[in-house]
């Protein structure tokens, strides 16, 4: 392993600090507001602390129902002690992000320490993943992949470690388990990239059999209590709403092809079916994320997940990602199989998915290994030029702008562009909404909040501050299960209908109530015009949010 000097230990903890800033900065600001998984898992998160039960009174689970689809625990669990320091808001649910992204940089540069023995290429992994546009947007938030990604690259810097002194194979196993308990796409990642690293170095793995056997089954035991949770079908509540097997215009597409094939019989019932479908979408899925287009020039789709108007990746990172790439093979790296698997075994699990396609949260595990190589093909690059001693002004200088100007882009788009036009898309208004709520609530008998951006009880409950203890034993609380989501429709004095025809319903609520103040609250246009308006909220781009209306 390479020497790494005071002088750059000192970097690596300038390179630190800058992950931090740039994770803390503003960070309940933009992303402009929690979305509904961030206040659910911080609210869970709050009960645990306070009641040692979620939202529906069971006791330490190892899966949340929450919404219905039953989110993994490391990251509820995780978020607990942010919330016991600084409180149930905004910054004690992003704190837990802000600070695993930033010992994820750390990991980094102990990967390109290991992997390449450069102390460099480790500085400029580390340096890439501090300011990577795909990484911020996903721990400035509360991702549970982005969790993941973290245990991933540790259990992969121990996995290598272990190569020369098995014993770390032990951590590498927890790690490894840690991150299955973590994010769905780990639970497929994982242990594929153990078997592919395990048959890749096996005479490293045989020479060291009784460490690599004795974390093998540290790792299956860690994982025995998930079994019961795959029996009975609840591990897979979440892959049921996303699967690309369970898209309901399957079966019409498939018949419109037929229909349309101008093959003779029986040839459009050979093509087109179930299985040359859905294979053929599988592969379309996994290659959409190797395209130039997600990675350097537009990125994914989903506005939550990504900036937009940029690649997932800086433009200035695809030719030393290239040049990375070219020199593993070319100079016969012993570690070149596994970055390839690393890379390769990332998009599996989202190949299977539906929606969002590319998907930049379901892939983010792989981004570690595309920083490693981008910084590896970067020291080459620096090599080959000064072996030709050839004036380096040049080069360096075209680099340097042209990083500054994708940085500047970049936090031009994030900071000024992104919170105003997207605000929308992370439910902006809801703090707002439940804050007057909040203050007024004892004014009235009833709180109708609309469901119109989704999901409202979880935003009164986070916002509020209301007491889990309360909640879970509340005898006015209902809940109703329809396709494998749960909606709260009544709890206490709060009532959260699908307002549909709000003309009418409006008024059956009125009906249902004569006597009673009501307090309504939703999208403007859902109450007549003769409601009495006490109050609007606007998303930042100045459009209406939110109606506040009461009826006495």
């Amino acid at each position: 392993m390479a020497k790494v000097t005071l002088k750059l230990w000192l970097i690596l903890g300038v390179i630190i600090l800058l992950a931090f800033g740039l994770r803390v900065f503003r960070v309940t600001e933009v992303p402009p507001s929690l979305n509904w998984d961030e206040v659910a898992i911080g609210y869970n998160a709050y009960s645990i602390l306070k009641t040692g039960q979620d939202e529906w009174g069971q006791s330490w689970p190892l899966h949340f129902k929450s919404y219905g689809e039953y989110k993994l625990p490391a990251q509820i669990y995780a978020s607990i002690p942010g919330i016991a320091v600084f409180g149930l808001n905004d910054f004690g649910v992003r704190i837990t992000p802000v600070v695993y992204g930033t010992l994820t940089v750390l990991v980094a540069f102990g990967l390109g320490l290991v992997l390449f023995e450069s102390a460099i290429v480790g500085l400029i992994a580390a340096f890439l993943l501090a300011i990577s546009p795909w990484h911020l947007q996903l721990t400035r938030g509360s991702f549970e992949a982005s969790f993941a990604t973290f245990w991933i690259s540790l259990g992969i810097l121990l996995l290598v470690m272990g190569l020369k002194n098995g014993r770390w194979w032990i951590l590498s196993a927890i790690s490894f388990a840690i991150s299955v308990f973590t994010y769905n796409s780990a639970r497929v990642f994982a242990p594929l990239f153990g078997v592919v690293v395990g048959l890749v170095y096996f005479k490293q793995f045989f020479k060291q059999f009784q460490w690599a056997i004795l974390a093998g089954v540290i790792f299956v035991v860690l994982l025995s209590p998930l079994i019961p949770f795959a029996v009975n079908g609840e591990a897979s509540a979440r892959y049921k709403l996303v699967s690309v097997t369970d898209d309901p215009g399957l079966l019409p597409r498939i018949n419109e092809n037929r229909g349309n094939s101008k093959l003779a019989q029986p040839l459009p019932r050979l093509v087109h079916n179930k299985v040359t479908y859905i294979g053929l979408a599988i592969a379309e899925h996994y290659l959409a994320h190797f395209s130039p287009q997600f990675l350097f020039i537009s990125g994914a789709p989903h506005k939550q997940h990504h900036v937009q108007n940029m690649g997932q990746l800086y433009l200035f990172e695809a030719p030393f990602l290239l040049l990375g790439l070219l020199m593993l093979f070319k100079s016969g790296h012993k570690y070149r199989w596994l970055l390839v698997g690393w890379i390769m075994l990332a998009y599996v699990p989202v190949s299977v998915t539906n929606d969002s396609i590319p998907h930049a949260l379901r892939t983010v595990i792989v981004l570690p290994a595309y920083q490693l190589i981008s910084a590896f093909g970067a020291v080459k690059a620096w090599q080959w030029w000064r072996r030709k001693k050839w004036n380096l002004v040049l080069p360096v200088g075209l680099l340097v702008v042209t990083m500054i100007g994708c940085l500047s882009w970049y936090f031009y788009q994030y900071y000024l562009v992104y919170p105003v036009q997207y605000s929308r898309d992370w439910q902006y208004g809801y703090a707002k909404a439940v804050n007057y709520v909040t203050q007024h609530e004892q004014e009235y008998d009833q709180v109708i909040f609309s469901r119109t951006y989704g999901e409202p009880h979880m935003f009164t409950l986070f916002y509020s501050q209301y007491d889990p203890a309360r909640f879970q034993n509340d005898p006015e609380l209902v809940r109703f299960e329809t396709y494998n989501w749960v909606r709260v429709l009544h709890f206490g004095k709060f009532y959260f209908p699908d307002l549909g025809d709000i003309g009418t319903r409006y008024g059956d609520i009125i009906q249902q109530n004569p006597g009673n103040k009501l307090l309504f609250i939703g999208r403007p246009g859902e109450f007549p015009a003769e409601a009495r308006k006490i109050d609007q909220i606007n998303f930042l781009n100045g459009v209406p949010a939110f109606e506040i209306v009461e009826y006495k």
